[in-house]
């Protein structure tokens, strides 16, 4: 079965809303801390979106992967870099990283049409 990481995103984004709804200071403390883990300073956005993406790889989630993977395609990343990333993210996690990385690489190509 072939994941659609737009409708996922859009989903997750819906019931976050919910979410907030009913815990708004839980959910406004999460999203400032996310605006400042991200936020440009020694490294930048980008950068950290890659190791956002990784991360989301090699714990298995789909979420992570389709919210760094749409982040990366408007902050300009290529496939190929998307490719590397998920090589080294293979290569600390093996096979069950392997079977994420397909999917971090067909996310990007989703948010890509």
């Amino acid at each position: 079965m072939t994941k659609d990481y737009k409708a996922l995103t859009k989903d997750i984004s819906e019931y976050a809303g919910e979410l907030k709804k009913a815990v708004p200071e839980a959910m406004e403390g999460f999203y400032a801390m996310s605006a400042a883990a991200t936020a440009d300073g020694a490294l930048d956005k980008k950068t950290k979106e890659f190791i956002a993406l990784a991360i989301g790889v090699t714990q298995r989630c789909d979420g992570c992967i389709g919210f760094h993977a749409k982040a990366l395609h408007k902050l300009g990343a290529t496939r190929e870099e998307i490719a590397e990333i998920m090589a080294m993210c293979v290569y600390m996690g093996g096979g069950p990283a392997l079977m994420y990385a397909a999917d971090a690489l067909r996310a990007f190509d989703q948010f890509s049409e």
